[in-house]
């Protein structure tokens, strides 16, 4: 129960993290989170300890994640949150004039990823911050590279046109790869 209790305490954070930006629902990166636990447990002896530990860690809930987000019932369920979208609105937006400029710019992009599609969400997620390649997306998602590489040349474009910005100040928090 104690190692139980250090890998939790270890991965749990990171874990919630990657769920919470690629599914957009605090409530499903919970989830995600309980089952990768679970995952972890269960699947331990099987864990090469010729790869990173974290590594694997995030795999498994990146593709808990992928699961729910490809699953009928969480598409029927997002189609029921608009209420929950204005919440969330009115979340971001209060107190934010008491805040740095970055903090609002980090709310803004915040806003905007929660905006783009579930799935392009996902892909801009795994691509531009986990590092993934598209090779790696379209395994995971069991789709084509083309199909990683265009969602992601459109949710960057959705991006961009959401914040209301040039491409020089999106290129910022969004560096755009040679291979896309």
């Amino acid at each position: 129960m104690k190692a139980h209790e250090v890998l939790y305490r270890s991965y749990g954070a990171p874990v919630y993290t990657l769920a919470t930006r690629i599914l957009g629902d605090v409530a499903l990166a919970e989830e995600v989170l309980q089952e990768t636990s679970i995952e972890i447990m269960r699947h331990l002896r099987e864990f090469r300890e010729d790869a990173a530990f974290g590594g694997w860690v995030k795999r498994i809930a990146t593709n808990k994640c992928l699961a729910l987000l490809r699953s009928a019932w969480h598409r029927k369920s997002r189609a029921l949150d608009g209420a929950d979208d204005e919440m969330e609105e009115a979340h971001w937006g209060a107190g934010e004039r008491d805040f740095s400029v970055q903090l609002a710019d980090r709310q803004r992009l915040e806003h905007a990823l929660q905006a783009l599609p579930p799935t392009a969400r996902a892909v801009v997620w795994l691509f531009d911050v986990e590092g993934y390649s598209h090779e790696e997306i379209a395994r995971m998602m069991g789709k084509s590279v083309s199909f990683s590489k265009s969602r992601l040349s459109r949710a960057h474009e959705q991006l961009r046109a959401s914040l209301g910005t040039d491409e020089q100040e999106v290129s910022t928090c969004m560096p755009r790869p040679n291979n896309c």
